[in-house]
């Protein structure tokens, strides 16, 4: 079984992630079959214990030989069921592997998505992601066993045949005629079940959407706006999986009846075989569980196949995102145990996917280890942007990001992300303790390092009241708690494990300034060895650097010490 921990490095060979699961399982598979095969025989075993029955006990009174037979079949019925039992149970087992391999290679492949790659809203993504049930179901399913009976088709008419002559017609006839409506309905089948999907992926996007942003659709007024975009995707949705059950049952439907006709046309062509002598009374009987037998599997395919159609259109979803290039470099990626925090931007140029402007243009600077550097400039003038590929979040569209002297493409991004801390804009908490959002499951976070930096960033001052205290339970996104505490215990985050490069964007937005003014004294004395980037419209916040650099729509305006540059923009706002 792969490692969990490990992230893939480069897109997976075509259907890698899902052909080598099935493989590793082609024992578990085998046994199915052999089981499936054994219950097959189990059933041509019956027919002819009920031919035997009908020409030699009844006609003979022969009460010894039907005990002796009805012992026989007795103890087939007990290996049935075993068998069939354990059949179920192996698929199960099979399907629950996949699963587990699949899911967590998926997941995997979508935490090292590259955002300038990803494609689909938020709701999108979630919808794609519960595809993966539909994969899991497909091979979890005895439906999937039916593939084994097929061959027995040949098997059941030969006997047929064998006991019946001529009356193997019949189902001979049938099973083209159900072939062919299946084979004629797959095309729109595969059709709506892509609309299908469509459809579920745009209804799961406006849901996350709604849920997500509740409170701003209440107090903004969005609701018959969202509403609207569900009763669409509502409607759109149901259509065509409307069609897509209609077509579907097509195929079922006639394989059912096609069994129907062909037992019946079994019974009028071996009662005129009767007439003649042909055909006993048993064989009759016989032949007319055979044809039933023959035809019955076909029942399965149809089933299967309609299975298969809503399977293969979500392998289809799943393989363009496995088949996304991962964000990291395709050959061994630098693994550093530790950075000095040298950051240098050589003519980076970078444009955010399908954006008409470029968000930076030819920006160039160097930040020595353990400087302290204030990033300023308007709104929409690059600032966060540097911050984003700093982390690696985008690649640069010209130019060099480097860290430690080498391109931030040829490091491992998890990696390299765990020697910067970032506290970004948007202070996104996970759903949990408030102790799992600062650790994140780091062991070196224990709970006296912990405490240590819930006090430098101000967490402990509310969370030390509380009687459950760090095992706070936060709402999705941390919504419970206010503006400031969310940057508090981000601050918190950010600051663990002692990160050699930090990265602050408007850490103190939603805080007072009494609280802001002891965050920046505790603050001061943390980072005093460690590299600093600090985005910010707020002047107190400055006292934390030593130098600034001004951007101004993508470019770098000015960059020096921070009271030169400071002087140097004072008039120009006189102005």
């Amino acid at each position: 079984m792969s490692n969990p921990d490990a992230v893939p490095e480069r897109p997976p060979r075509f259907a890698a992630w899902l052909m080598e699961p099935m493989q590793r399982n082609r024992q578990t598979y085998i046994k199915v079959a052999i089981a499936a095969a054994m219950i097959n025989i189990f059933g041509l075993l019956t027919s002819l214990f009920t031919m035997t029955v009908y020409d030699r006990v009844v006609p003979n009174n022969a009460t010894s030989s039907l005990i002796a037979l009805t012992i026989g079949l007795a103890i087939v019925v007990i290996f049935d069921f075993v068998l069939r039992t354990l059949r179920a149970y192996l698929v199960d087992v099979a399907g629950a592997d996949i699963d587990h391999e699949v899911g967590a290679t998926v997941f995997k492949r979508l935490l090292a998505l590259r955002l300038d790659l990803r494609k689909g809203s938020t709701g999108a993504l979630t919808a794609l992601m519960r595809e993966l049930e539909t994969l899991r179901e497909f091979f979890a399913s005895a439906t999937l066993t039916a593939v084994v009976d097929v061959p027995f088709i040949v098997v059941t008419l030969l006997v047929t045949a064998a006991i019946g002559g001529v009356v193997v017609i019949v189902p001979l006839i049938m099973i083209p005629l159900v072939v062919l409506v299946g084979w004629l309905t797959h095309p729109a089948m595969d059709r709506l079940s892509a609309r299908a999907m469509s459809g579920g992926l745009l209804k799961q996007s406006v849901l996350v959407e709604t849920v997500g942003g509740l409170e701003m659709i209440k107090s903004a007024g969005a609701g018959p706006l969202l509403a609207r975009r569900w009763a669409k995707a509502v409607d759109d949705h149901a259509d065509s999986s409307l069609r897509q059950r209609l077509v579907s049952s097509i195929s079922v439907n006639f394989a059912s009846s096609a069994n129907t006709i062909a037992y019946a046309g079994v019974v009028v062509v071996g009662v005129t075989l009767i007439a003649k002598n042909e055909l006993t009374m048993g064989g009759l009987i016989a032949c007319s569980i055979l044809a039933g037998r023959a035809v019955a599997p076909l029942g399965q395919i149809a089933q299967m196949l309609s299975r298969l159609t809503a399977t293969r259109t979500s392998y289809r979803q799943l393989q363009e995102l496995m088949s996304t290039p991962a964000e990291g470099p395709e050959a061994t990626p630098l693994k550093m145990t530790k950075i000095e925090g040298r950051i240098e931007f050589r003519n980076v140029s970078f444009r955010y996917p399908g954006a008409a402007e470029r968000a930076l243009d030819g920006v160039s600077f160097t930040i020595a280890p353990g400087e302290r550097v204030g990033l300023l400039g308007r709104v929409g003038s690059g600032k966060s942007t540097i911050a984003r590929l700093i982390l690696g979040l985008y690649p640069p569209e010209d130019g060099l990001v480097m860290i430690d002297g080498a391109d931030i493409r040829q490091y491992d991004p998890p990696e390299l992300r765990r020697h910067i801390g970032a506290a970004m804009q948007d202070n996104v908490l996970l759903s949990g303790t408030v102790r799992e959002n600062i650790s994140l499951g780091r062991a070196e976070v224990d709970d006296e390092e912990l405490v240590r930096l819930c006090t430098i960033s101000g967490t402990h001052q509310f969370m030390g009241q509380l009687v459950n205290g760090y095992d706070l339970r936060l709402a999705d996104r941390g919504e419970s708690l206010s503006g400031g505490q969310r940057q508090s215990i981000a601050i918190a985050r950010s600051l663990a494990g002692k990160p050699k490069v930090m990265l602050f964007d408007e850490p103190t937005s939603a805080m007072d300034a009494q609280t802001e003014d002891a965050l920046l004294q505790r603050l001061g004395a943390e980072l005093a060895d460690r590299t600093l980037v600090l985005i910010t419209h707020r002047p107190p916040l400055l006292r934390l650097v030593n130098r600034i650099i001004l951007m101004d729509r993508g470019r770098v305006q000015l960059d020096g010490p921070r009271d030169k540059v400071l002087e140097q923009i004072r008039p120009s706002k006189a102005a």
